[in-house]
């Protein structure tokens, strides 16, 4: 129902846009997220934005870096990245919730598949 696109091989520096597409679902009735996974590691959240924009909120790790936005119109989510760290390897995962605020991922009931970011020092 959500799919996350756009990630890759970047050098570290660089930049990626990540997407979430919908199929079957109006995203403006929800808040959408942002997560990740590293190997290894437990699924972190990275970002969220409020049904119509107007509100975000980050992970204090990637703030200056990252910027989620959305396209209702477009039925899309974006996740902007700059200045990738070899630290930001992980499959990214978009996911909807209900209640704005929400950084744990128990509380976001709509998940899609994942893409992969590796990042190369």
């Amino acid at each position: 129902q959500l799919q996350a696109s756009g990630g890759g091989l970047v050098r570290a520096g660089g930049s990626l846009r990540l997407s979430c597409a919908a199929s079957g679902r109006t995203l403006s009735s929800y808040v959408m997220g942002w997560f990740r996974q590293a190997p290894g590691k437990e699924r972190e959240f990275v970002a969220a934005i409020s049904r119509f924009g107007g509100s975000t909120d980050y992970a204090e790790s990637v703030k200056d870096r990252f910027t989620i936005s959305r396209d209702n119109a477009k039925n899309l989510v974006y996740l902007q990245i700059h200045n990738l760290k070899p630290e930001d390897t992980a499959v990214y995962y978009c996911a909807a919730t209900e209640d704005y605020g929400s950084r744990r991922s128990k509380e976001y009931n709509v998940w899609g598949r994942g893409t992969l970011v590796t990042v190369s020092s």
